[in-house]
């Protein structure tokens, strides 16, 4: 069956006088994820969560638009990790920069990146586009923030964790190896204090703070624990797409 909020599926018979009021992009990465998961895991995850909660917002009322993802991400940081594909900051503005000129040019009014990717910092280049596009409201969310993951998983992790491995394990069960195929996700930490104070920030090189490229131990992972956190999240974002779609870009302070 035809999804018409995705656009890689739906057609111009249906767009063609159709209107939209929130565009969402999916921003991936690709990048090992410890032993056991799949480089592509912050793009399936990212998918799956744009494109659920984008039907539960159009079952809703809301005319919302998801554009197929951006597999690659900025991992600066993994330059000597086998594959690990970047794409710099600066590469990532000119991408964005393009995109938003056709969906200005087109009469678009509301823009969202759902970044699946720790490693992409949107802020700069967000500020920098939203002068260039006055009229576009310019937003972006992070959908592994948008829960208190200890009320879902035993485990603290950043990367390859007990959360990414238990989405997966939901998502795409055939791409994950058997357990006894995973590493812990230990994590080295920095010997200067204050970076792991969070208020001071270096880029960790990731080859020397985790043997397998994991952060955060798998081990208590389950496709149980995955679909209970994908049914949260998407219906948190989800509910923030109807809010954008209906809101009054002008009136949005009180």
């Amino acid at each position: 069956m035809i999804r018409p909020y995705i656009l890689e599926e739906t057609n111009w018979k249906h767009l063609k006088d159709a209107e939209v009021d929130l565009v969402i992009l999916p921003w991936g990465a690709t990048e090992a994820h410890n032993y056991h998961l799949p480089y592509g895991t912050d793009n399936f995850e990212g998918k799956a969560i744009a494109e659920e909660s984008a039907r539960i917002a159009w079952e809703a009322g809301a005319k919302v638009m998801v554009l197929p993802g951006i597999p690659f991400g900025v991992n600066t940081g993994q330059a000597d990790i086998f594959l690990d594909i970047n794409l710099n900051p600066s590469t990532q503005a000119a991408i964005l920069k393009d995109i938003l000129q056709v969906l200005h040019r087109q009469g678009v009014k509301k823009f969202m990146i759902l970044n699946s990717h720790g490693g992409n910092n949107w802020k700069s280049i967000m500020r920098e586009l939203g002068l260039q596009y006055p009229e576009l409201f310019l937003c972006v969310t992070h959908w592994f923030k948008a829960m208190d993951k200890t009320e879902y998983f035993e485990n603290k992790g950043d990367h390859a964790d007990e959360m990414e491995t238990s989405l997966v394990m939901h998502l795409r069960p055939e791409l994950v190896l058997p357990k006894e195929e995973w590493g812990v996700g230990t994590e080295k930490r920095n010997k200067i204090k204050a970076f792991t104070e969070d208020w001071a920030w270096t880029e960790r090189p990731w080859s020397k703070i985790s043997e397998d490229t994991g952060v955060g131990n798998p081990k208590a992972s389950s496709s149980e624990k995955g679909e209970r956190f994908f049914k949260a999240v998407c219906e948190k974002m989800a509910k923030l797409m109807v809010e954008l779609a209906k809101a009054d870009v002008n009136e949005l302070y009180e």
